[in-house]
């Protein structure tokens, strides 16, 4: 493992919580790509699933390399197309040492992919799955927040809590689901200059509630915004809390780390 970064920077120790380095976006260059993760400093990345066959490559994924980790979940936007005895299959895969969450799962309602009350049924069933079998869960919340915290407080969250993930709210929507018992975890976005709101958040958010992401391939961070986005780059989300917070980039990526290791029961690397 190199002891610097590609662009001759010290490696900083970080973490990517939430990827999607199972998509065809890097079919060409998946392993070259985790490797560059690895070399820049990302000691751990959380590979999520977003419907069956992205869950089972997420694990195949896991297997391959001691540093990822993988999640099983159904997207809101593929919730339409879950198969009959899709919990049924989520829950057997869940039983694999390598999974460590369920989703991600929740609602979009900015893309309304899937019908809405569909969104919401496949939602509380995965999150009733999660109870079950004492997973952590992994939201997604897009232009519906207050369902999803309606949702989340009617149906209650496993022991195990878990993330919002690439969060979009205001620091009242971030107080509330702080309060429910979830981590906040902050992507890209919060380096874009008109993005204050999101700035606020990061600032605010408990240490040990804190997560970073890169939710690659989307969501690329300033400055390499139009490149396809990968969990090397978590660098610049990490740059960008760290400052925020009044701390280092090496302070912010081992808290970091130490807080998905928390969440998902992933022992020390």
């Amino acid at each position: 493992m190199s002891g610097s970064s590609s662009s001759g920077r010290k490696a900083v120790t970080m973490v990517d919580s939430h990827a999607h380095m199972d998509l065809n976006h890097y079919a060409k260059d998946r392993d070259t790509a985790i490797k560059r993760a690895e070399e820049a400093g990302v000691r751990l990345i959380v590979n999520i699933g977003i419907d069956l066959a992205s869950s089972l490559r997420s694990i195949e994924l896991a297997e391959k390399y001691p540093f990822i980790y993988a999640s099983v979940g159904i997207h809101p936007h593929d919730a339409a197309r879950a198969p009959k005895g899709y919990i049924n299959k989520l829950e057997e895969m869940a039983k694999h040492p390598k999974v460590v969450a369920v989703g991600e799962m929740g609602l979009d309602f900015y893309r309304d992919r899937s019908p809405r009350p569909v969104q919401r049924e496949v939602f509380k069933e995965q999150l009733r799955l999660a109870r079950k079998i004492n997973l952590p869960v992994i939201i997604h919340d897009r232009d519906a927040h207050e369902e999803v915290a309606r949702i989340l407080e009617e149906e209650g969250l496993p022991e195990t809590g878990g993330v919002m993930h690439c969060f979009s709210g205001d620091t009242v929507l971030a107080k509330k689901m702080l309060a429910l018992g979830l981590y906040i975890s902050i992507a890209g976005p919060v380096t874009y200059t008109k993005n204050t709101t999101l700035g606020g958040v990061a600032a605010m958010v408990p240490p040990g509630k804190l997560l970073v992401e890169t939710d690659a391939p989307f969501l690329t961070p300033h400055p390499l915004r139009g490149q396809r986005n990968e969990p090397g780059f978590i660098r610049h989300t990490t740059e960008k809390v760290a400052a925020l917070r009044g701390k280092t980039a090496e302070h912010i990526g081992r808290l970091c780390l130490e807080n998905t290791q928390n969440l998902f029961r992933i022992q020390p690397i």
